[in-house]
């Protein structure tokens, strides 16, 4: 479908521009440690936009999503500065545990490969 195909790219654009506005222009020092947009996914109809956001130190997620929630007003208009669209989607941030939920299944697999390794004669 063209529709989606538009979209996706949108999105992608999106992203990529979040991403050098919240590293280059967000000077909150809340916003520290190890984060990463995941994905940005907008609406069909641009008015919003859901990205998620990846923090890699658990006692930093707070004070990254405040930092986030609080600048969204400035990034929003950053974002329309940078990307070409008739409506600049209203920016909903979101938390994503995928990465650490990954790390932790990796981590067990590992421990369980290393009992059995212990146990097999």
């Amino acid at each position: 479908m063209a529709g989606f195909d538009r979209i996706d790219r949108i999105s992608a654009e999106v992203a990529r521009e979040l991403d050098r506005i919240l590293r280059d222009e967000v000077h909150d020092p809340r916003l520290g440690g190890t984060w990463s947009i995941l994905r940005a996914e907008v609406t069909r109809d641009l008015r919003y936009c859901k990205v998620r956001i990846s923090v890699l130190e658990p006692e930093k997620r707070k004070d990254v999503m405040a930092a986030l929630k609080s600048a969204a007003g400035f990034i929003r208009r950053e974002l329309g500065r940078r990307v070409e669209l008739r409506y600049v989607p209203e920016l909903l941030f979101e938390m994503d545990t995928n990465i650490e939920y990954a790390a932790h299944i990796s981590e067990i697999l590992k421990r369980e490969e290393e009992r059995d390794e212990r146990h097999d004669p």
